[in-house]
Order: structure tokens, then sequence, then C-alpha cells
């Protein structure tokens, strides 16, 4: 009897197991997860979730009782403490479970503000589980003070649902501007001024120097000495992948848990997907934060444990959603050196190209532009720029 064990709950492990029951081929599998709820979806909770427009079960990817029904042994509030490569088992706490092959689908952990500048004072919160959100949840109400270190997606669109509910918000990014890491000036641009028009103060260029308090966070001292009073924080500066286990079981870490195309891990019937992994792309090695990303690549190990033999062949999307702005990003901007704005009937993206060659777009309240954008990166395909710019071209005339 086959026995494959899933280490890491999220939605690359659900969409693993899922997958592995619907092809069938599995005798055993156990998947097993650190929270103590079922799989359930993380955009949401910065969200519709923590705007308190959507109830906790309908996170949920799939009923508990889905789990049972497809014979998934689902462990939930269990944590694996160590992986025997040699042995083929993993370990949680006093229990030893045996094991086939192995996926781990650990993903990632918020980085959190040190406790020497107040990062362990009550009310800094990160945004990352639903424990996080459940527990920040009574500080949103109106009039609340929140200040919010880093100005990512995260972090904006946890200004958004403060705004909305009434909130002051005051949003702290070091770098010279917001989004500076993923994103060009143009798009910055238009989310620093959506969010000025919410109410929203964002100091860009501003760093902490400390969260201030007695026991509880009650402002936030600045780089240029200022201190700005709050009722609570949010920390939005990133994550790290969760590879510790992986890295004491002596397998190779590169930005994340190292496979090949296929998934595997430098260590025999050990596999990785999601946020946690890190896969060659022609040359190079890249980790995708993303649920696409999850969901494909946790599906192509899936059949690639039964034989497969795929490669996994990302197509970079995002979104993000911020008060009535819905951003989907194609592709991956990496590498641009000038940006082409294409505006039409109220709507924008944001068209980044390296030379002639079409790397990504950032596409705001405009689907058939990210749609487009989408089909043209697929088949490596790059529009002349005065064309996309030109409002009187048809998008699709582009896929000609």
């Amino acid at each position: 009897m086959t026995h494959i064990v899933v280490v890491g709950a999220g939605q690359a492990g659900a969409a693993l197991v899922a997958k592995l029951r619907s092809d069938g081929a599995v005798d055993q599998i156990t998947l097993i997860g650190a929270e103590p709820v079922p799989p359930y979806q993380r955009p949401p909770l910065s969200k519709a979730y923590l705007m308190g427009d959507m109830p906790a079960e309908r996170l949920f990817l799939r009923p508990e009782a889905f789990y049972a029904e497809q014979g998934i042994d689902l462990r939930l509030g269990a944590h694996v403490t160590a992986i025997d490569p040699a042995g083929k088992t993993v370990s949680l706490g006093d229990a030893v479970v045996a094991y086939d092959q192995l996926v781990l689908t650990t993903g990632s952990t918020p980085r959190r503000l040190p406790a020497a500048i107040g990062g362990d004072l009550r009310g800094v919160f990160t945004l990352r589980d639903l424990a996080d959100v459940d527990a920040m949840q009574p500080y949103f109400v109106p009039g609340a003070r929140v200040v919010i270190v880093g100005g990512g997606y995260i972090g904006l669109e946890g200004a958004a649902v403060a705004a909305k509910l009434g909130l002051d918000v005051t949003v702290l990014e070091m770098a010279p501007r917001i989004l500076q890491r993923v994103a060009a000036e143009e798009t910055s641009g238009f989310f620093r001024d959506l969010h000025v028009g919410h109410g929203v103060t964002i100091l860009e260029g501003t760093g902490l120097e400390r969260l201030l308090g007695d026991g509880h966070v009650s402002a936030a001292r600045l780089t240029d000495g200022r201190e700005i009073a709050c009722d609570f924080v949010m920390v939005g500066v990133g994550i790290t992948p969760n590879v510790g286990l992986a890295a004491a079981a002596g397998l190779v870490i590169d930005n994340g848990i190292a496979t090949d195309a296929q998934g595997r891990t430098s260590a025999p019937d050990i596999w990785a997907a999601g946020d946690c992994a890190s896969v060659p792309v022609r040359g190079g090695r890249i980790r995708l934060e993303s649920v696409p990303n999850a969901i494909d690549q946790a599906e192509i190990v899936a059949v690639n444990l039964g034989g497969a033999g795929r490669d996994y062949v990302p197509e970079p999307w995002f979104w993000s959603d911020q008060y009535d702005i819905k951003l989907q990003i194609a592709g991956l901007n990496a590498g641009y050196d000038r940006v082409v704005t294409r505006t039409t009937d109220g709507a924008v993206s944001f068209w980044y190209y390296r030379g002639d060659a079409l790397l990504a777009v950032d596409a705001m309240n405009d689907p058939r532009a990210f749609m487009v954008a989408k089909r043209l990166l697929a088949v490596g395909k790059s529009p002349d720029a005065a064309r996309v710019a030109d409002p009187a071209t048809e998008l699709k005339a582009l896929l000609a």
C-alpha cells in the first residue's frame, strides 16, 4: 500500500491531496496541518473576512467532512518536528508516521518586528492566518487609530479595509515609494492617489524606529523623530518560506526548498510545492507567492507522484482588491526598462517592457487587458508598444 504524507495544510497541500484522490492512483493519503481548522483561502483574510463580509465557513476550501469521505487522513493542530529521509518517517512529537512519498507544502511565515523595537507589545499584529485576523478584528472600530508598517499589497489591502470602516490610517513605507519592490512608479502612484483619496496618510521614505507602549502599543516613533499615536499596529513587511524542517533534514535550500522542474527535492522520495518551494526557470530559480502558483505547482507534483514526468512551467499571475479597484497582474516585471500606459473607458493598465519584449501587465479594473496579456505572455508574443498605448487599438487585435 502506497502512503503519501503531505506536510502543510494550506492552499498547496489541499490542492495536492484533492488531485491525488481524484486521480485515484494512491492508496493512503495523510495531510498534516499545524492550524486547528481545515485548509482555507488566505486572500479573503485581508479583504472580505476582515471587513466582516465573509463568515469563516466560507473560507474553507472544502468542508471538513470532505477529507474523511475521500479517505484522506486529515490531522489538524499537528506540528511535525522532524523528518528522517533515511528512515522515511516524520515525527509529530512522540508519534512517528511512515511514508512512501513525502510532500512539503509548508508555506511561509510573515516577518515580524523585533521585540527590541516593541514588536512584542500587545496590539501588534501580522495579517497572515485566520487566528491573526480573529485577534485583530475587535480593533476595527470607527475612529480607531492604526499604523500599518509596510506599503506592499498586504499592508495596502489592510489599509483599504480600515479606511472603509472609518479608522484613522497611517501607512509607513521605508522605501522611497509604496510597492517599490513589486511595481513601477506608475502603479505606485495610482494606489498612492487611491488611498490618499480615501483619507489614508501615506508616509514614504519613512522608517520605524520603535513602537512605544506600556504592555500595549500606544505610539510609533519614526526615524525622523516624529511620534504617531495609535491603538494598534499591522505589520506587512514580507514573508519568509518555511524551510526549517527541510533544512534540518539536509535538503538543499535555495530561496526556499530547491526542487527540480517536476517538484523533486534533493532527497529521494521528498517533493515540495507552493510558497516554500523554488523551481528552475530559464537558467535561474524563482519562488512564487500566489494562490495560482500553489495550486498549479501542487497539481503537477500530484501527477508526477503517479509517474507523469511533467515539468512545471510557471505562468505567474496575481491580484489585489483595494476599495472598488481590482488589480490583476500577469507575468513578472523583473528587468523592465520602460512602462507603457493604456487608458480606455476609465480603466488603466501598465505594460512592462524590456526592449521590445513584453514582461508583465498591471491592470486596474481592466479584466480584458489582463486576459489578453496572460495569453500574449503564455505564447511569448510581444505587441508593439505604440499599438498598446493607442486607445483605438482593440485589445483582441494584439493577439492576431
